[in-house]
């Protein structure tokens, strides 16, 4: 390489580099700014996760507090105390504060909590339609059989979390009504269903038996 070509390059990479300080100094602001909001970010998004984590501690404390109280009504009104952060946390006070309510004898109450859950659009559905559900089986002896089928019929539709279990609440409004072939038949369906847990399936199972009939595959073991 000739001095002039050397020298031309010196030049070059002295541009280059007044160009780079002058940009830096022009932008450097925003490049500074971009790494105080990622870092800023991701601290606080730490310090969020770890209140949220603290705030679910300290309800499931309250909620152990609660729940340790002997007495029904004395648990219906420590629930009832219990502060939640979230929807999802006031939720599930609401369905245990139900519960003791139910079991003080305040059966208006504690179906008036869970239709709340049900109606609350900013809960997750799964919260809405085990407050659906556990207000049809508390309304047992008093909500008349069309009503509770119609509600467990809807909670039934296939892809729906709580679909088998409305099955065997319509087996029982079934039995309720007369109906031991459509019964078993309803059973016999939960009992063949690829999802059923091996406790619902017993269940559909000794149904069955106490109604006289024989479940299918016992049927084909006995006849083989």
């Amino acid at each position: 390489m000739s001095e002039i070509d050397h020298f031309i390059e010196e030049v070059t990479e002295e541009v280059r580099r007044d160009r780079l300080f002058a940009l830096y100094r022009k932008y450097g602001w925003i490049v500074a700014l971009i790494i105080v909001l990622i870092v800023g970010g991701a601290a606080w998004n730490e310090y969020r996760k770890a209140q949220q984590v603290a705030a679910a501690q300290q309800l499931g404390d309250a909620i152990i507090a609660a729940l340790s109280v002997d007495d029904p009504a004395g648990r219906a009104e420590a629930l009832a105390g219990v502060q939640a952060a979230t929807p999802g946390g006031d939720a599930v006070r609401r369905m245990l504060l139900a519960t003791a309510l139910a079991n003080s004898g305040r059966l208006e109450q504690a179906v008036a909590e869970l239709d709340a859950i049900a109606a609350n659009g900013e809960l997750e559905e799964i919260y809405r339609q085990l407050a659906r559900f556990k207000a049809l089986t508390l309304q047992a002896d008093t909500l008349p059989a069309a009503d509770r089928r119609a509600g467990f019929e809807a909670l039934a539709t296939a892809g729906l979390p709580l679909r088998l279990l409305a099955e065997e609440q319509l087996a029982l409004i079934d039995i309720e009504e007369g109906k031991a072939e459509e019964a078993i038949a309803r059973l016999e369906r939960i009992r063949q269903d690829s999802e059923v847990t091996q406790a619902l399936q017993d269940r559909a199972t000794q149904l069955i038996v106490a109604l006289g009939g024989e479940p299918a595959d016992l049927s084909a073991r006995q006849t083989g």
